[in-house]
């Protein structure tokens, strides 16, 4: 049930960093939700390993979200930067 619970959030929190992040979206909203899904699973490991959370403990909502964003803006540059170089 921790891990379904886990992709649930991930899964709003994707949907929340979407409306969160200005501009178009490369990926568009299956990769954004999956970005989502991602940035809770790591909120979650990163706050327990910090000590945040229990071992039996997720991440929140907030925290989802905020791993979801930084994750969309690492993406949102990589894509980014992978489409404006020049290709031989």
């Amino acid at each position: 049930m921790y891990i379904i619970g886990t992709i649930i959030i991930g899964f709003l929190a994707g949907v929340v960093a979407k409306l969160l992040m200005p501009g178009r979206d490369p990926g568009g909203f299956i990769v954004t939700t999956l970005l989502g899904i991602v940035g809770a699973f790591v909120a979650t490991y990163l706050g327990q390993a910090i000590g945040w959370y229990r071992a039996d403990e997720g991440a929140g909502f907030v925290g989802a979200v905020v791993g979801a964003v930084i994750l969309l803006a690492i993406y949102h540059f990589a894509k980014r930067r992978s489409t404006s170089s020049p290709r031989y």
